[in-house]
């Protein structure tokens, strides 16, 4: 199998996405770029935290890990078990949080998480903003997912994250490293701000997560290790 280049970004394949589920954008291609360029064993475990439509699960299923897709919304889960179906590959799909999973432990844990700051405190817990609503600071769902990569990782084991910088990436770096992993970005892309952050600029701007004469933001997928 030829390695992509650093920086290459990989389309997803077409896949089922009922109304609700999150459509896989640029951050996933960004993540899908970044695992494919991991040494993924035949037979490796690996867990895809968030996986919407699964297209990441389907990816790395194709190379032949043993995949666990975790999803919170019931659409999901049914998204992705109905892709993998349609692709003819062996995807073990359930729907949770990270905390959930106990006595397990992985080779990869992928994750796109919901990323985005939001005026309410509160994850909201239906609809489309669930997919990327994540609290006022954007970590609701990212702290979770770091916290249980690192009491689950294999030595040797890789977690790939990707989020925005708009909610912190040396505190991703910070909290991995506290946690014994050795972390790093690996990949790095600046696009302009989408609707949902044009839609809340002033907000984000007064609590300082933005600036007035901003117009972009930078996605990030860290590389953390454990040794």
């Amino acid at each position: 199998m030829t390695t992509p280049p650093p920086g290459t970004v990989r389309r997803p394949p077409r896949l089922l996405r009922p109304p609700g589920v999150y459509a896989p954008q640029l951050d996933t291609r960004l993540l899908l770029g970044a695992l494919s360029r991991e040494r993924l064993t035949a037979g490796a475990e690996l867990l895809d935290v968030g996986t919407g439509t699964g297209a990441l699960a389907l990816f790395a299923a194709r190379r032949g890990a043993r995949v666990t897709a975790l999803d919170v919304s019931r659409r999901a889960v049914l998204a992705t078990r109905l892709n993998a179906r349609r692709s003819h590959l062996r995807v073990r799909v359930l729907r949770g949080e990270m905390a959930s999973l106990t006595d397990s432990s992985w080779d990869v844990v992928v994750s796109n998480p919901p990323y985005v700051p939001s005026p309410s405190t509160a994850v909201p817990t239906r609809g489309k903003a669930r997919a990327w609503d994540a609290g006022r600071d954007g970590r609701a769902v990212l702290d979770g997912v770091c916290d249980g990569a690192a009491g689950t990782l294999k030595s040797g084991g890789v977690l790939l994250l990707v989020h925005s910088g708009l909610c912190g990436t040396g505190a991703t770096l910070r909290r991995l490293e506290e946690a014994g992993l050795r972390a790093r970005v690996c990949e790095r892309v600046v696009i302009p701000y989408g609707p949902v952050l044009w839609s809340r600029l002033r907000w984000l701007c007064d609590n300082g997560l933005a600036s007035e004469t901003g117009s972009s933001e930078e996605l990030v997928v860290i590389r953390a290790e454990r040794s």
